[in-house]
């Protein structure tokens, strides 16, 4: 074998000292990233999305591991090595060998072999109930430590496992033959890493025996099950909510469905202001669709990102064209065969092509017996994931304990932590399960959001709320519970590895 070519790239002296940097080697996006007296040469683009990575961040864990954050999505990869550490990424970045000779720093042009674990468990079964994000992940992550036995992914639905994010931020911008979510992984990628994917619908779970049936009346065991079988709309219970034409826009088919039907001059009511509703509303109107927003609250969103904040977001909606009723509720969705719009408690009738609702989720555990589970549903789990011996749960389905109170965190990345987490405890490692982030993408603007849901009693912006440039931190009786940001990606990746070290940066 031939020795790797190495380039002269930078002085040492010109890198600053945490500081992401771009190159290019051979041709090659790389970043280099000094910590110290170490230089670490890694993939200039995420993995997931292709995100410029010098727009991150480096900062080192709680337990002293130095990592690079991607800006975009907040996946977090070893700086050392490029391994991934947290997702939403499913892949490691790329590592390229450095060497420093007489003050200059050379990066070698080809990516340095990672380490393949030893196989583990080759005589153990994994049942995976569910394939959206925390089953995914899941599977992944144990392929990834060397889990050698069997893995079995239960999925209700039609298609492989896609990025359910795409359905309300992009999917809807096309018409009905390209309305379609991308895949997390191809088929390809089951196929090689041997993880058999069965199309079924969960008629039951017994957590005692580990026994799942499923409507075709297949019996799966498992020596360790997660239960990923994520949730379903909430539902509106009103006369005529059963009509075609009124749509929760839960799955891909949904989506391919609006995206085929909708024109550019219809008329669409949505039901209900959270960030779905929000979403979908942004996306029609771009596409020139009429949207009128029926909501509760004068304020969208203010449970979650305070009134200042809120309002702004109405206003940027408002100023798109949106409108909003919030002094009336919906009591009846009218329509022969089908929806043909909403009456309002006031009396007032509102024609639609068609009806969007956004009342929510509850967690799809009815299949699931014997295990303790919150007010809503969602089955309690502990630190692992773990519910009860051998079982686990992640995803919009779970409920997780933080503190003295349990949290469902219905948010992409949580749900994929969750998963890996999940995987991880099954191998017997501990890992860690890092504060929830998400975000959501409106009108070209996009807000990052980072805590586990606490009540807070107020809110301390910094920077320009009406030009979508701020950072705001939440308080509950003094300490910081929360974080909230636009155009602030790299302090937001910070403070996701380690949200009390950044409030601490930041004093």
């Amino acid at each position: 074998m031939s020795a790797p070519k190495f380039h002269d790239i930078v002085a040492f002296d010109e890198l600053e000292n945490g500081i992401i940097r771009p190159f290019s080697v051979a041709g090659q996006s790389v970043v280099l990233v000094r910590d110290g007296d170490a230089v670490y040469a890694l993939e200039g683009r995420c993995p997931h999305k292709d995100a410029p990575m010098e727009q991150g961040a480096f900062c080192h864990t709680a337990e002293g591991e130095g990592v690079v954050v991607c800006p975009w999505h907040k996946a977090v990869f070893a700086v050392v090595d490029g391994a991934l550490k947290e997702p939403v990424a499913l892949d490691p970045l790329k590592s390229f060998p450095v060497e420093l000779r007489d003050g200059r720093v050379w990066v070698g042009t080809a990516p340095q072999e990672r380490a393949v674990p030893d196989a583990k468990q080759s005589d153990e079964h994994v049942l995976i109930l569910g394939a959206g994000a925390a089953g995914v992940t899941a599977a992944v992550t144990l392929r990834q430590e060397g889990f050698a036995g069997t893995i079995t992914m239960v999925t209700e639905e039609k298609d492989l496992p896609y990025d359910r994010t795409a359905l309300s931020k992009t999917v809807l911008l096309g018409d009905g033959s390209s309305a379609r979510a991308p895949a997390l992984r191809e088929e390809e990628y089951y196929q090689a890493h041997d993880i058999n994917v069965v199309h079924a619908c969960l008629r039951s779970f017994d957590p005692t025996s580990k026994m799942a049936t499923l409507t075709n009346d297949v019996e799966l065991f498992g020596d360790h099950v997660l239960i990923a079988t994520g949730s379903i709309p909430r539902p509106l219970n009103l006369p005529g909510d059963t009509l075609e034409g009124v749509f929760a826009l839960h799955r891909e088919h949904d989506a391919e469905v609006i995206a085929a039907r909708v024109q550019d001059d219809h008329a669409v009511t949505i039901i209900g202001a959270g960030f779905v509703g929000l979403e979908v509303a942004s996306l029609l109107r771009q596409r020139g669709v009429g949207v009128t927003i029926i909501t509760p609250t004068n304020v969208p969103l203010e449970r979650h990102l305070g009134r200042e904040i809120g309002t702004r977001l109405r206003q940027l909606h408002e100023e798109n064209g949106v409108a909003f009723v919030s002094d009336a509720h919906v009591v009846k969705i009218y329509g022969e065969q089908r929806a043909e719009g909403v009456e309002l408690s006031d009396g007032m009738r509102l024609p639609a092509a068609f009806i969007l609702f956004g009342a929510g989720v509850v967690p799809a555990s009815e299949p699931v017996v014997g295990l303790e589970r919150d007010d809503e549903g969602a089955v309690i789990v502990d630190e692992r994931m773990q519910a009860a011996p051998g079982v686990y749960a992640a995803g919009d389905v779970s409920a997780t304990r933080y503190g003295e109170k349990t949290y469902r965190i219905e948010h992409w990345r949580h749900a994929q932590a969750q998963g890996r987490q999940a995987a991880l405890s099954m191998m017997g490692h501990m890992g860690r399960l890092p504060m929830p982030w998400f975000w959501t993408q409106q009108f070209g603007k996009k807000i990052e959001v980072l805590g586990w849901g606490e009540s807070f009693d107020a809110v301390h912006l910094k920077g320009d709320i009406r030009g979508f440039h701020f950072l705001a931190t939440y308080t509950q009786g003094g300490k910081a519970v929360a974080m909230a940001g636009a155009g602030h990606a790299a302090e937001l990746a910070k403070a996701a590895v380690d949200f009390e070290a950044f409030l601490h940066e930041e004093v």
